[in-house]
């Protein structure tokens, strides 16, 4: 290998050393900011201070010799000074502020105008002396020459003339305007002068305002400047409603027509959307003969202005065909609808799919301008459904909502999703001619689109589901074979994203689809998808989102071969599960379990497998045992259930004897300190735990309710020789839809097999499949998100039933009413041969933990047998 050649090594020419130059330049650029942050010891002198100062003195001492950022942490801490001592700070303090400010930079007047603001909202003085001692300094920088800091002193004084009484507003504010407001002055004085106008006007009455005020007003809107008259334009609707009526008719509306002809487009926009602002004020002789001519010429001339005036227009749009809807003529009505479509097609015409990179940055501008357009028009699609009447969407505007689902830009589809709900409701009955946008809205490639659409899914599916109407006679749904596809490909998108928390969010929301689909529908294509989300994701909201979203779906499932395959795999799966990740899920799960479920569900499956964990190995899973045990003893009721009461409190006391871990043995101390207090539920009613008894109560009649129900339609299905579908369940469920609180047809007490009355009476099966009917719509039509609120609900019953009796309770839920699918039949995921773990209330025995899992028992299964076996 030769070396490079001498003149090749070394390059003197002059682009060589410019560029050698340029990169010497970055370095120091680079190594300046550490050179500057060191500090030399005659710097550090200079800013230190003498720890024995007051408050009050140290500020006046860094305002009077401190350095600028010194000077601007005072004034950012003036609040707080007089919070602490205001009569020292105005006396002491502020007038160094105010000696500071005359030659202080930008970033201490924007301090100053903020702590300012704050001392009034914190109202630490008086008003009189606030406007004694601020008011000047306020007034003083108004119009200070940068625009930044003018404004932010002016948003001071508009939050002072809302509290000022009205003598100091005429002699400070209001006398001072009235040459200020003159041509002589600067244009930021009259600028200033516009805004302060339109705040005074609320704060005297017509008679000053008509003297005083108006001439003002009226003289700033002939203003040589555009920019003036356009500024003053904008506050004649704060004017107008501070004048009234009559006054808005002889002096604001006059001046409004003359700025919509004024020669500046910003002059005109300006009048335009005060305009359509103020439509309520006006009478339907000014709408007709003044308003409406200006609008429509103003919309035929803005195709050839400029595009904002688009874009201003096409966001007025709907408010303003809101107002003058009752004086259209049809043919105008007409122009005006065409209009709208026009501009949500707007730009579209003109792709060419050329690169980007090949078109000229004015046209890329205006594509920018004609999607804030479109965007608009998303916006604005419910009112012009009410402005062409639902009754003719499909003929007016469905095609021009179909363009904005299929809209190619993310900001117009994620518009229309927004409203997606609104348009629903409105179309009521017609809302099956939506169907198809929302599933392609749903398998929108955009994930702020999914996000902004799930926001009311639940409600949108409802909507859908019953066509609008609470007497519909069919599912519609059933019309729609796309949904579930399109919902589970929803998920998967979400899932494969980095955007978890729209994920978690569209878990959350498909816990209304027990109110929507079928049992069989959510069991296969949803439910076991939750399992994986909870056995597989990383996220943990996701997972807990997933967690609660099953329980729901266990809790509306009609086939109890299924629930037990669900509570047995929740079990095997997570509850003694080798990971320790899936263990804690399990106790997330149990969460949600006592949440929505009655306390006899949770102990008679989920309380020993609960309290076994225990033993566990990991002290993260123990430690968060504790923290859920006295929610799982909420679910005792003494005496039924005395002996799991035993099994609780003999695992405590093995936790506070033989636990190692002391983060765990600190929790475990405070857990049954807290257990101690704890009041236990008796079988009866008691004063104090009513509504939650009434709610628990009603939980688990409508969970007795559910396994009668099955039984009684297999029967049914037997004596028919035909099953009954889906289809027509779900046809009669919806046929005999009622209210979600309790019908008075049917008892609170709910006879078992074992009861003295004839169960093989006709009579008896035909009640109790009504009842079972009357339930099945109850439980299955109840809004999702009120399981939580049906304390209140409940607890107005007119008259008072005692509670299910232990041992009806007992005999309801253990009689055949988990019985394991057959092997053949059982999806591979499962294995139904194993045995629940259950618990039985009134009974004498009670299973054994150790017995609560697989015959193949886990590794950490086996560790724990002989923990405990070998204490």
């Amino acid at each position: 290998m030769h070396p490079p050649p001498l003149a090749a090594a070394m390059d003197f020419s002059q682009n060589s050393l410019f560029g050698y130059m340029e990169d010497l330049q970055e370095l120091t650029i680079i190594e300046r900011p550490v050179r500057r942050s060191l500090k030399t010891p005659e710097e550090i002198e200079r800013l230190t201070v003498d720890e024995d100062l007051s408050d009050i003195e140290r500020a006046v001492y860094l305002l009077s010799a401190g350095q600028d950022i010194q000077g601007t942490s005072v004034i950012a801490n003036l609040p707080f000074l007089m919070r602490q001592n205001p009569a020292e700070t105005l006396r002491r303090v502020l007038p160094k502020v105010r000696e500071v400010l005359h030659v202080a930079g930008v970033e201490i007047q924007l301090t100053a105008a903020v702590s300012f603001l704050t001392i009034l909202q914190e109202e630490s003085v008086s008003i009189h002396t606030y406007a004694h001692s601020f008011l000047q300094v306020i007034l003083l920088h108004l119009e200070h020459r940068d625009t930044g800091v003018s404004n932010a002193w002016l948003e001071t004084l508009l939050s002072v003339i809302e509290v000022l009484p009205k003598e100091t507003l005429r002699h400070e504010i209001l006398n001072p305007l009235v040459s200020k407001a003159q041509l002589s002055q600067t244009v930021q004085s009259r600028l200033v002068s516009c805004k302060i106008l339109g705040k005074l006007t609320n704060k005297f009455d017509a008679h000053t305002i008509k003297r005083e005020i108006l001439p003002l007003v009226k003289s700033l809107c002939q203003d040589v400047e555009y920019e003036v008259r356009s500024c003053m334009c904008r506050q004649l609707e704060n004017i107008a409603q501070g004048v009234g009526t009559e006054l808005t008719k002889s002096v604001v509306l006059p001046e409004l027509i003359e700025l919509s002809r004024d020669e500046g487009s910003s002059v005109r926009l300006a009048a335009f959307e005060t305009l359509v602002n103020l439509l309520d004020i006006f009478d339907t002789d000014d709408r007709s003969q003044t308003i409406l001519p200006l609008v429509k010429s103003f919309c035929e001339k803005s195709f050839k202005a400029d595009e904002s005036i688009l874009i201003s227009l096409s966001f007025h749009l709907g408010k303003l065909c809101h107002g003058l809807y009752g004086i259209f003529t049809p043919d105008q009505h007409l122009r005006f609808l065409e209009f709208y479509k026009k501009l949500c097609t707007l730009g579209l015409q003109e792709e060419n799919g050329h690169n980007e990179n090949q078109i000229p940055p004015q046209i890329l501008e205006q594509e920018k301008k004609y999607i804030s357009v479109r965007k608009n028009c998303a916006y604005n699609f419910p009112a012009m459904t009410v402005f062409v009447d639902p009754k003719n969407f499909h003929m007016e505007l469905y095609s021009t909502f179909f363009c904005l689902c299929h809209d190619p830009e993310v900001p117009v589809r994620y518009t229309i999703a927004i409203c997606f709900y609104e348009v629903s409701k409105l179309l009521n009955s017609g809302v099956y001619l939506i169907h198809k946008e929302l599933i392609t809205l749903l398998q929108d490639e955009s994930l702020e689109v999914l996000d902004a659409l799930i926001d009311h899914l639940p409600e949108i599916l409802e909507l859908m589901s019953t066509g609008g109407e609470s007497s519909v006679q069919e599912n519609k749904l059933s019309s729609l074979p796309d949904l579930i596809p399109a919902l589970t490909a929803a998920e998967q998108r979400a899932a494969a994203s980095l955007k978890w928390r729209t994920h978690e969010k569209l878990l959350q929301k498909y816990a209304c689809l027990p109110q929507i689909i079928s049992s069989d529908q959510i069991y296969y294509r949803f439910l076991q998808r939750m399992f994986a989300i909870m056995m597989t994701n990383n996220v943990l909201p996701v997972q807990k989102a997933a967690s609660r979203t099953l329980c729901v779906f266990l809790r509306y499932n009609r086939k109890q071969e299924q629930r037990h395959e669900v509570i047995q795999k929740l079990i095997e799966q997570l509850g003694q599960g080798k990971s320790y990740w899936n263990r804690l899920r399990f106790l997330d799960t149990c969460e949600f379990i006592i949440e929505i479920f009655s306390k006899s569900f949770f102990c008679k499956y989920f309380f020993l497998p609960a309290i076994e964990l225990t033993h566990d190995p990991v002290a993260n899973v123990r430690m968060k045992l504790c923290y859920l045990l006295p929610k799982v003893k909420s679910t005792l009721k003494i005496p039924a259930d005395k002996l799991l009461l035993q099994q609780l409190e003999m695992c405590v006391r093995k936790l506070l004897c033989q636990e190692k871990d002391k983060d765990v043995l600190a929790i475990v101390k405070r857990t049954v300190l807290e257990l101690d207090r704890m009041e236990m539920s008796m079988d009866a009613f008691q004063k104090k735990f009513y509504e939650k008894d009434l709610l628990d109560q009603e939980k688990e009649r409508e969970e007795l309710l559910l396994l009668e129900m099955e039984q009684l339609e297999k029967e049914k299905q037997q004596n028919d020789g035909k099953p009954m579908s889906d289809k027509t369940f779900e046809k009669k469920r919806r046929d005999t839809k009622t209210p979600t609180t309790l019908p008075k047809s049917i008892p609170i007490s709910v006879p078992g097999p074992s009861s003295g009355t004839p169960s093989t009476s006709k009579e008896i099966k035909k009640s109790k499949l009504i009842r079972s009917q009357s339930f099945n719509n109850q439980a299955f039509h109840a809004k999702y998100g009120n399981l939580d609120k049906c304390a209140s609900s409940k607890s107005s019953a007119a008259t008072y039933t005692p509670p299910v009796s232990a041992k009806t309770s007992m005999i309801s839920l253990t009689d055949d009413s988990f019985r394991t699918r057959n092997a053949n039949n059982a999806p591979t995921s499962f294995s139904p041969n194993i045995p629940l773990p259950s618990t039985s209330r009134g009974t004498g025995n009670s299973a054994d933990p150790k017995s609560s899992g697989s015959k193949d028992a886990q590794p950490r299964k086996a560790t724990l047998k002989s923990r405990k076996s070998n204490p």
